[in-house]
């Protein structure tokens, strides 16, 4: 991992949920990862991209940038800001099941953080941030952009959010595949504890329609591990139900479950060209945000 010791604290979710707004969070995050990445001898990564590109055939010789060539003696065009620029929506779920927490903050409140840390970071780059909160249907919508302002509106929303309904995240993704009009990427932060037939099938339709799709699964530690010993009663977040459990006597079922049900993920979405990273909300951000830098820096 590219991010030293020293920053690393400052991605830690248990640190991160101390501090008081969304929109520190977001800074002291994003400020603690660059400073790590940039003092790590890690390569590939850039949090700065080029402005120019190498000629191409059929490019006009008007674009040329005559003084690089001076310098370099290699053919550079300058490139404009559409090409330069990226529209990331950030597609983040608010279902019930994302209200779930056994560490220091529930899937919603880590999902909350890497969304606002993922559009800070955008901003640095001069990218285009939105965000689009779901549960079976889409709740709220903040197009991309970069107007002054528009980042404290898109924090404001994240900070205010609550857990919302019941889980059907095929039905928004269509709907928002085929409201996206450019070509974009597309950042969704979920649990995915849906079916995943109907996710991946929603998830595809965003790829078809030319954008870059990241795929962030957020689980929570004590999902992954099952630690529970004694007799306990679930609740299921969505519907109210409660299930008295023997742990021991489910364990290997419930572990077998989850693990079927992340191996279908990475499977599936790896086959449609569509990116995919596990997040343990027990673990830095840094994952992530280094997802995301390698995707944007295929963009570039």
């Amino acid at each position: 991992m590219s991010v030293r010791p020293a920053e690393q604290r400052f991605l830690d979710p248990a640190v991160v949920a101390r501090i008081a707004s969304l929109e520190l969070k977001a800074r002291t995050v994003v400020e603690g990862f660059l400073s790590g990445l940039h003092r790590s001898p890690f390569q590939g990564f850039s949090v700065e991209f080029a402005e120019y590109r190498q000629y191409l055939p059929g490019d006009d010789l008007s674009t040329m940038d005559w003084k690089v060539y001076a310098r370099t003696d290699r053919h550079y065009v300058k490139k404009y800001e559409e090409e330069t620029n990226l529209r990331g929506h950030l597609l983040l779920d608010v279902s019930g099941s994302m209200a779930y927490g056994s560490g220091a903050m529930t899937k919603l409140e880590y999902g909350s953080c890497l969304a606002a840390s993922l559009a800070y970071l955008m901003q640095r780059q001069r990218d285009a941030a939105g965000l689009t909160t779901f549960d079976h249907e889409v709740r709220t919508v903040l197009p991309p952009s970069i107007r002054p302002g528009h980042l404290r509106a898109l924090l404001v929303t994240l900070d205010r959010l609550q857990p919302g309904s019941t889980t059907d995240a095929g039905r928004p993704l269509h709907q928002l595949a085929d409201a996206i009009s450019r070509r974009s990427m597309v950042i969704v932060i979920s649990d995915l504890l849906d079916d995943p037939a109907r996710v991946v099938d929603g998830l595809k339709h965003l790829r078809f329609r030319g954008n870059d799709v990241l795929v962030f699964q957020l689980l929570d530690h004590a999902e992954r591990t099952f630690p529970f010993e004694s007799a306990v009663k679930f609740k299921d977040l969505e519907t109210g139900e409660e299930i008295p459990t023997s742990p021991n006597a489910v364990r290997a079922d419930y572990l077998h479950a989850v693990e079927d049900l992340i191996e279908t993920y990475r499977r599936d979405l790896r086959v449609a060209g569509i990116d995919y990273q596990l997040v343990d909300t027990s673990e830095p951000l840094d994952a992530a945000l280094l997802s995301y830098l390698a995707v944007r820096g295929r963009r570039g």
